[in-house]
């Protein structure tokens, strides 16, 4: 996280921490150009980023991009108290999905971590309609719902994540924990 008043010179000024720097303190234009002076995949997402939250793509992020960096900025922004570019980042799920099915989840998941319940509970949903099938998924409905101490709910939930994966360690140990609490 960075958490500053202003770009900070000391970083590199062809590097991914000052374009990030820059985006944190709403210079959109700087960042860009930095992104653009840089080749790495970090880079490349980081021009569609700044893309999307100008509100205008020139070319949209790979799958890739979006499985690696999506979850790190969303959660960065949201740390950052970005509003305004986690509205915008939010708005453009509709087309991120068309590239990477899971970003409904990857967004769930920041929001999960962030103690957003009401916004995690509504991309996992989005992300059930999709992919219903995610056993992942399933057990971060799991989790939300023990988080909302609605144990019959999660065990519904772990127990459609070890129907998809039976030895699945994790939901395994979930569920025994809710097991010894009902």
């Amino acid at each position: 996280m960075f958490f500053f008043d202003q770009v900070n010179s000391t970083f590199k000024l062809r590097s991914v921490e000052y374009a990030y720097s820059a985006l944190i303190n709403d210079d959109l234009n700087t960042s860009k150009l930095v992104f653009e002076s840089i080749d790495s995949p970090r880079a490349l997402w980081g021009k569609a980023l700044v893309d999307i939250l100008s509100g205008y793509i020139e070319k949209f992020p790979t799958y890739f991009e979006i499985r690696n960096f999506y979850e790190i900025d969303l959660d960065f922004l949201i740390k950052n108290n970005k509003t305004h570019y986690v509205e915008q980042l939010l708005s453009s799920l509709k087309y991120l999905t068309q590239i990477n099915q899971e970003v409904y989840k990857y967004t769930a998941r920041v929001m999960l971590e962030n103690k957003l319940y009401n916004s995690a509970l509504e991309y996992m949903e989005k992300s059930k309609e999709l992919f219903y099938n995610d056993p992942e998924l399933h057990f971060m409905l799991a989790k939300f719902y023990i988080s909302q101490n609605n144990l019959d709910i999660a065990v519904t939930y772990i127990d459609e994540c070890l129907r998809m994966v039976p030895s699945y360690f994790p939901a395994l140990k979930i569920r025994e924990e809710i097991f010894s609490k009902l």
